[in-house]
């Protein structure tokens, strides 16, 4: 069973997906309008609290999503710089994400370097899927020890767990697919945790939900750490 995000049902897929579309255009504009000033402090504020976090601080195998300006999205390259400038048996694993095609198909590869990274047709930072020797880049799925945390971009969230992504389902299939390997293996699941600027942060129920939705566990914002599901609360306190 996958994470389903919270509701008491879900109503005409249609008329869900119209309101999805509307409320990810009023999120867009509402971030293109942002001071940069401010998105500059709630960066700085929110790559903080997740690097004195406890919970970051003992993880040893996390997927971390390669912030993107143009998106305005959280920036995550002061965590992405600590983890990849902290090697060792003391550093952490960490596995981002590259888009395989337009079928919702996205990989999690594991990358050592920032020098692993190259910008997409996009523009945007992905692994590339060999290394400099020609060598396959490990997948997380086959991975043989699990990952503890996810670190997830998003266009909206709210307190109950419902987040609204870019439309592409990119995430909410791989972390689908995660979810299940996860039981599978009898793993602890991972922490689904997401980046969040103030303004992206909604009432609930003002997300519209979709049978395929995962729910995150908990938000970062600017002003802290939400926990949301019983998870988040046994793990981050």
């Amino acid at each position: 069973m996958t994470n389903q995000a919270p509701g008491s049902g879900f109503t005409d897929l249609d008329a869900t997906f119209k309101v999805k579309r509307a409320l990810r255009s009023r999120v867009r504009k509402d971030l293109k309008s942002m001071d940069p000033a401010l998105r500059s402090l709630e960066d700085h504020a929110i790559q903080s609290i997740i690097l004195e976090a406890p919970w970051f601080k003992s993880c040893k195998r996390l997927c971390a999503y390669i912030s993107c300006s143009a998106l305005r999205e959280v920036e995550t390259s002061k965590v992405l710089s600590d983890i990849l400038q902290n090697p060792g048996k003391d550093g952490k694993k960490l596995y981002v994400p590259r888009v395989e095609d337009k079928n919702s198909h996205m990989r999690m590869l594991h990358i050592s370097n920032i020098n692993d990274l190259i910008a997409n047709s996009m523009d945007i930072l992905e692994p590339a899927p060999v290394d400099a020797a020609g060598n396959e880049r490990e997948d997380v799925m086959l991975a043989n020890d699990p990952v503890d945390l996810f670190l997830l971009p998003g266009l909206a969230f709210d307190k109950t767990g419902r987040r609204l992504g870019r439309g592409g389902g990119y995430y909410d299939t791989l972390l689908t697919k995660y979810q299940e390997l996860a039981k599978e293996r009898k793993w602890k699941q991972p922490l689904l945790i997401a980046l969040s600027y103030s303004p992206q942060i909604m009432d609930e129920d003002v997300i519209p939900l979709t049978p395929n939705d995962v729910a995150i566990d908990a938000l970062v914002s600017p002003s802290g750490v939400i926990p949301i599901s019983p998870a988040a609360l046994e793990s981050l306190y």
